[in-house]
């Protein structure tokens, strides 16, 4: 197949990756992303459904150690005195949870659940976005705002899944949920630390920060 489009990132030259009988995907031959063909994207009752489908309890014990990478970062590099905002926290968010038991100050936006657009005129200290990126419909804006949200020395924590070479995206877990549809890879990540502006990039498995100085 030789049908090409461009990425919602980096407006490079997407070329067929991957096609079922539910998706069409993308590789991006700029920053190595993978996305769904647009026609194929889901609409807001599609993503309303499937989230009231996530069992997303804060208080459960599995819940809260998938996101302690993100909450132990936080309460490492900041203190209660800075201020968080949970992006895309969902119906019942544990990184909230987790770190107002340790008095931190985090507001939870979420365009369904937590739809406060206020919430988006402030700055923060740090950003928590746990399994919210691959989610991402306009991941250029949706990164711009967020480089936009940080204060001087502030930080993006985002958990998510990421591609790479050895990944069978045939068999990958990650891509059957219709909700997700924007993958990335390191050099991914790279692109969005450079084009934005970030001052560092760790990658430590799932768990990806971007600072600014």
């Amino acid at each position: 197949m030789d049908t090409v489009t461009h990425c919602p990132l980096c407006s490079g030259r997407g070329q067929f990756f991957y096609k079922n009988k539910n998706s069409l995907f993308y590789k991006c031959d700029i920053c190595c992303a993978i996305f769904l063909d647009r026609p194929f994207l889901p609409d807001i009752e599609d993503e309303k459904s499937r989230y009231h489908k996530h069992n997303n309890n804060a208080n459960d014990p599995g819940y809260q150690k998938f996101v302690n990478p993100i909450v132990s970062n936080i309460v490492g590099d900041f203190s209660p005195r800075h201020k968080g905002l949970d992006f895309g926290a969902g119906s019942d968010s544990a990184v909230s949870k987790l770190l107002k038991e340790r008095n931190f100050q985090i507001e939870q936006y979420d365009p369904l659940f937590h739809a406060f657009p206020e919430l988006l005129e402030k700055k923060y200290d740090y950003i928590a976005c746990c399994e919210v990126v691959e989610h991402f419909h306009h991941p250029n804006k949706e990164f711009a705002m967020l480089k936009k949200l940080l204060l001087p020395g502030g930080k993006l924590y985002c958990m998510t899944a990421v591609y790479n070479e050895e990944t069978d995206f045939n068999t990958w877990y990650y891509k059957n949920d219709l909700t997700h549809v924007f993958f990335y890879h390191r050099k991914t990540f790279e692109w969005i630390k450079k084009e934005f502006g970030f001052f560092h990039l760790d990658m430590d498995n799932n768990l990806i920060i971007l600072a600014v100085n």
